[in-house]
């Protein structure tokens, strides 16, 4: 029988002296404890000492236990010959989409009756839950590489000729074939429009995130009401906007300039809402702080609130960007169809990727759909290019630009350095062709003045 002694504090043992060296303190005691003691329960060692002696733990990568893997494996394949059953014996059903939903229902089924041969029902909740939410992560990102993957895949016919990304359309008809023609001209025409959209949205935005954050109030919460409704306007609403407001009344042509404006209308929304929310983000103590060392609040929102933001910042002009630079029914009804270069956003139809990619895919000719796809390429690798530079910038902080001034710094010694050595080891060959040139080139002498004769005046014929 196990012998477990507790003494309170101060107390003499009634232990003899031999048994109280093997005596070893097992854990403290609270200060709730019953016996109000304070010495802690004290275990005998013969206790300890019959436990089996166990190894070091094996280290887990992958946080997974073997169990769990048989059990994943095991409801797969149970899963699996059910479902193979009911499509070839009971259920007159056919195609992937049935046979992959039928699969995993009966996978989740499976598992949650192998989990429960060892474990709790909370335990088999949370594996459920945890198999379904890893479920609908792969499937998000299966969609994602599924689009892009289709799109690169047509466009392999396209991508390979130069042409593409150096000619436009105006010489080339339906039936020629894809050594001919390009998208310049749309290229040229999304990146000037985007621009001209950037120039309008960035400061508007920014600003007006500013003033819902900075200046609370009555007026600012109508303005987030508006905000967040605006979010959820239909694209093609924003080009007839702009299509009644500025082309017909104002007489403005169908332009690079008005397709701006209506691309305008869609990311200014999506960029006030993304820009709020960051800057809400921003701790209130660092406010106060700078605020308490006498600074204002505008002085304090552009030293302190606008620089710890600026990450959240450049996501949120990235979310606005990828949004405009993709719509395509704002530009369809305001931009004008060309199949031309045209670099003046002022007058004359201007084409956009969006709006080229929708006049490609409508040809029936093979051709013309696979410089659709290829268009549509274009578009994600510029896309992807503007979030790679934007991400860039976003991650620049203080030390990081401390870091490449220091590397410059480095670079411009060292070439300076070597600049010096390379004259340093080239002064003794540079003193000899010296001295060799003066000594067999002959030095022409000076050029002789030819004698100036002076001229007779001329007599006067009176």
């Amino acid at each position: 029988m196990t012998e477990i002694i507790q003494a309170p504090k101060g107390a003499p043992s009634a232990l003899p002296a031999g048994r109280r060296e093997r005596l070893v303190q097992a854990a403290p005691t609270s200060p709730s404890d019953p016996s109000e003691g304070g010495s802690g329960t004290v275990l005998p060692l013969l206790e300890r000492e019959s436990e089996p002696r166990r190894g070091p733990e094996v280290r887990r990568v992958n946080g997974m236990r073997i169990s769990d893997l048989l059990a994943i494996v095991g409801a797969g394949l149970a899963s699996l010959a059910v479902t193979a059953t009911i499509f070839a014996q009971l259920a007159p059903v056919s195609g992937p989409i049935a046979f992959a939903a039928v699969f995993y229902v009966m996978f989740l089924v499976f598992y949650a009756l192998l989990v429960a041969v060892e474990e709790s029902a909370a335990v088999v909740r949370d594996r459920v839950v945890s198999a379904a939410i890893h479920t609908l992560a792969f499937v998000v990102v299966a969609t994602l590489v599924f689009v892009v993957a289709f799109s690169v895949v047509r466009a392999s016919k396209a991508l390979p000729h130069w042409n593409l990304y150096t000619q436009d359309m105006s010489l080339t008809g339906p039936l020629d074939p894809l050594s001919s023609g390009g998208v310049l001209h749309a290229i040229a025409g999304s990146l000037i429009q985007i621009s001209i959209a950037l120039v309008i949205t960035v400061p508007l935005g920014l600003t007006t995130a500013l003033f819902l954050t900075e200046v609370p109030g009555p007026f600012a919460r109508f303005v987030r009401t508006i905000v967040e409704a605006m979010t959820a306007l239909p694209s093609i609403v924003a080009g007839l906007f702009i299509y009644a407001s500025v082309i017909l009344v104002l007489g403005v042509d169908k332009s690079g300039f008005a397709a701006s404006l209506a691309i305008s209308v869609m990311m200014l929304p999506i960029m006030i809402r993304s820009a709020d929310v960051v800057l809400r983000l921003v701790p209130a103590t660092l406010k106060e702080a700078s605020i308490g060392l006498g600074a204002g609040q505008w002085q304090t929102v552009w030293r302190v609130v606008l620089p710890t933001s600026r990450s959240g910042l450049v996501t949120a002009i990235i979310l606005a960007t990828a949004r405009g630079i993709g719509e395509t029914s704002p530009v369809l009804l305001t931009s004008g169809f060309t199949a031309g270069l045209n670099l003046d956003p002022l007058h004359g139809p201007m084409i956009s990727l969006p709006l080229a990619i929708f006049e490609f895919v409508k040809s029936p000719e093979p051709n013309m759909i696979a410089r659709g796809f290829g268009a549509a390429a274009v578009l994600m690798f510029l896309v992807l290019a503007l979030f790679v530079i934007a991400r860039v910038i976003g991650a620049q902080t203080v030390a990081s630009r401390e870091r490449r001034a220091e590397r410059i710094r480095r670079i411009g010694s060292l070439l300076g350095a070597g600049a010096a050595r390379l004259a340093t080891l080239t002064a003794p060959a540079r003193s000899r062709a010296s001295d060799l040139s003066e000594r067999f080139i002959p030095t022409h002498p000076a050029p002789q003045e030819f004698p100036v004769f002076p001229v007779p005046p001329e007599k006067d014929p009176s």
